[in-house]
């Protein structure tokens, strides 16, 4: 895993986990790498994976089974698509618009791309 030295690791872990529900690499109910597992595999610290589970379950996007691990919770993808539309719509979209605006870019134009 690439990371951006811009952005804390523990949220580019989480928001790589949230891309693979959205893409439907992890199902609901699927149990997903244990902290130690994910952690060694991305070559990162498992405190760093902890945090980032931590994060991803006050989300509502896994849940912790005592013993068993870490699983997908039901409703993560539209939890997710959700969290992400309102997030484009008020922090991306605006940069977006101001850049077509400014390059005098028709809309008739940009959707035939």
């Amino acid at each position: 895993m690439q990371f951006d030295e811009n952005k804390p690791i523990y949220i580019q872990i989480a928001d790589a986990i949230c891309d693979k529900v959205l893409a439907r690499e992890f199902q609901p109910e699927e149990r997903i790498p244990s902290v130690r597992e994910y952690g060694a595999g991305i070559g990162v610290n498992p405190n760093t994976v902890a945090r980032s589970y931590d994060l991803l379950t006050e989300r509502g996007v896994i849940y912790n089974k005592r013993g068993i691990g870490f699983f997908i919770c039901e409703n993560a993808h539209s939890a997710i698509l959700e969290a992400e539309r309102k997030r484009f719509l008020s922090e991306e979209w605006p940069q977006t618009l101001k850049r077509i605006q400014l390059l005098g870019l028709d809309p008739e134009e940009l959707i035939k791309q």
